[in-house]
């Protein structure tokens, strides 16, 4: 199983219209849109979680591709850093 960062999505992205756009490139597991935690509002990005071979197919294929009118930045997630304390 790869995590797939995808990035510059259009705010309105949903996340069936995600899920439609990477599943022509293999099964799709999860499709996670993140959101503002105070707003609620669309940050924009989100994660795709997808088998190993359909992953590399669809991060291929779709990076600098033009969705809703922006240009999808699409890489293999990678772990994120636990937050430091500033006290």
């Amino acid at each position: 199983m790869k995590n797939i960062y995808v990035g510059n999505l259009p705010f309105s992205s949903t996340e069936d219209e995600v899920r439609d756009l990477f599943a022509q490139y293999g099964e799709v597991q999860s499709v996670k849109l993140i959101s503002d935690r105070d707003t609620g509002r669309p940050r924009g990005f989100g994660f795709v979680e997808m088998e190993d071979g359909g992953a590399d197919k669809a991060i291929e294929a779709l990076d600098g591709t033009t969705f809703g009118g922006r240009s999808l930045r699409v890489n293999e997630a990678r772990e994120r850093k636990p937050r430091q304390s500033n006290w």
